[in-house]
């Protein structure tokens, strides 16, 4: 199975509860950092969430 890296790359500060909420459960909560995941269909949902705060790249093994 694919794996991705998830880097967040901007702040959430003024965005919504369910969006922080997101990023935490991401691995995420503060700009550069970054945590790998196995690419599934519940991922791609919480990715489109959040898409304008992160950003996705093939994980190198």
């Amino acid at each position: 199975m694919a794996r991705v890296k998830v880097t967040q790359v901007r702040s959430a500060i003024g965005q919504s509860q369910r969006h922080r909420g997101t990023l935490r459960a991401l691995g995420l909560g503060k700009i550069g950092r970054s945590a790998d995941h196995a690419e599934s269909r519940e991922l791609a949902g919480m990715l489109r969430k959040v898409r304008h705060l992160v950003s996705v790249e093939e994980a190198t093994e």
